[in-house]
């Protein structure tokens, strides 16, 4: 009896290890996608766990976006636009902070893991500041483990119907 939990645990441990995070990247299309770029351009190597989207601005993205992310597999999302008062469209990241910060309780409120998502600003010149941002987070997300528990406490999600 004692031998087979030794071999559950044993197995539990090499899955954990084994495991690679999926995450998803909402990022800005003139600053965090540039700075995306510069990164690669400037050889510097970062994880490669991430999926980027680039969007106009981080104040369009709808955040129902993130709820269907992680519906769809992911264990972890980032948001990531310009520095507040640096945005091509004026206002766009300072609309972003606020939604943020109501959505963030929401999240709450239903019980999603809020550790699993990452806002944050980086401009198109900070290369290195992006790698370091994904290298951490990957690492973050690694040590959480996959995100089993978000399709149990939502209903699936589906695309809005066109009338």
């Amino acid at each position: 009896m004692a031998e087979s939990a030794v071999v559950e645990a044993a197995n539990r441990t090499a899955a954990t290890s084994a495991f690679e995070p999926r995450i998803v990247a909402f990022v800005c299309n003139w600053c965090t996608y540039a700075g995306a770029d510069l990164t690669g351009t400037s050889r510097i190597r970062y994880a490669t766990n991430v999926r980027v989207l680039r969007l106009p601005c981080t104040g369009r993205i709808d955040f129902m976006l993130i709820l269907q992310a992680f519906g769809q597999g992911a264990d972890g999302v980032m948001v990531s636009g310009c520095h507040p008062g640096d945005c091509h469209y004026t206002a766009g990241n300072f609309h972003a902070r606020r939604r943020w910060i109501v959505f963030r309780e929401l999240l709450d409120f239903l019980g999603v893991d809020v550790r699993r998502i990452c806002f944050s600003w980086v401009s198109a010149a900070e290369g290195a500041k992006w790698a370091d941002l994904v290298n951490q987070f990957v690492q973050e997300i690694r040590a959480l483990g996959p995100y089993r528990e978000f399709p149990r406490r939502l209903p699936q999600l589906k695309p809005a119907e066109v009338c």
